[in-house]
């Protein structure tokens, strides 16, 4: 991929979390998937494709690399720039391989009064986890291990019992500060 300002800036870079993810190879089982799913466009509208082959990408490899990018632009004969778009555009697409275990904790308003921002702060004290260098493009702490990763997530939809997580995409409820050595023990 030729490179630019916007390369620079928004390209997934290694990061202690890749050691836990396959490197980017398509198997003959995401290309079908990704043919089905363009299957379901008009051929002149294949292009409204993208966010569901970016998901099947995120699902298998943990993130979206430069070369699913590619990938992803070259099926859907988009230039590279357009999927880019695409991926810093929606918060839930991954620029950078998150740790084994992935945890996002909800910080809207149910969570934030019944504990979610000291239950990060506790994930990332008993994880080793240094946030002071998250941003709006990388929202994603990573452990010096690579083991876990933490990021605020917007509204997981059960504030009755909050505040809530999720451990990749196991959901989690009810769970104050106080839970966190437990929960970060399930995932060893």
């Amino acid at each position: 991929m030729p490179q630019s300002i916007l390369n620079d800036q928004v390209a997934s870079h290694q990061t202690d979390g890749t050691q836990h993810h396959s490197p980017f190879e398509i198997t003959e089982k995401i290309e079908q998937e990704a043919e089905l799913r363009i299957g379901q466009y008009p051929e002149d509208q294949k292009r409204s494709a993208v966010l569901p082959l970016l998901h099947i990408v995120q699902s298998e490899f943990g993130f979206i690399s430069p070369e699913a990018i590619e990938w992803v632009a070259t099926k859907l004969d988009l230039e590279p720039i357009k999927v880019e778009e695409v991926v810093t555009f929606y918060p839930g697409l991954r620029q950078h391989a998150p740790g084994k275990y992935h945890i996002r904790i909800c910080r809207t308003l149910s969570c934030a009064m019944g504990g979610s921002y000291e239950l990060m702060d506790k994930i990332c004290e008993l994880a080793g986890i240094d946030r002071s260098q998250t941003s709006h493009h990388n929202p994603i702490a990573i452990s010096p291990c690579g083991t876990w990763s933490v990021e605020f997530a917007e509204c997981l939809a059960s504030c009755g019992t909050a505040p809530v997580c999720l451990v990749n995409n196991d959901f989690h409820e009810d769970l104050p500060a106080a839970k966190a050595a437990e929960l970060l023990k399930d995932y060893k």
